[in-house]
């Protein structure tokens, strides 16, 4: 029973680690030069980690946007871009805008919504 508890736990670190590893363009572009995607078994490997989508999982998880790549990484065209340099060159650089922008979006939404959230609340009086 142990064994089994120990062996569901380092599955679990693994496919954790790996599932946040896709979020890395870099790590998806070295997996893509290495023939990887090509790979059907490992094609079925990436569309199994898909329960990492479900929210008792998701919770476990640092970086979202892995969510979006592992959905990317289901379709073969994306797949065989992810060996060109620019689309890793791309990927990372999009990524890097979105972090450098989601702070001030965030802000702009709460700000939004508390201020209709007043009007709502001055006008049902």
């Amino acid at each position: 029973m142990e064994t089994d508890d120990a062996g569901n736990r380092l599955r679990f670190q693994l496919q954790l680690e790996f599932v946040q590893c896709s979020a890395n363009p870099n790590y998806l572009n070295f997996l893509a030069h290495r023939g990887y995607f090509k790979d059907k078994a490992f094609v079925n490997y990436l569309k199994y980690l898909l329960y990492w989508k479900e929210p008792e999982y998701a919770k476990y998880l640092k970086y979202p946007q892995c969510f979006h790549m592992l959905e990317l990484l289901q379709y073969e065209h994306f797949r065989k871009e992810l060996v060109s340099a620019q689309c890793e060159k791309f990927i990372d650089k999009q990524q890097i805008l979105h972090w450098q922008h989601y702070s001030r979006k965030r802000m702009c939404l709460q700000q939004a919504l508390a201020e209709q959230q007043q009007q709502n609340n001055t006008s049902g009086k």
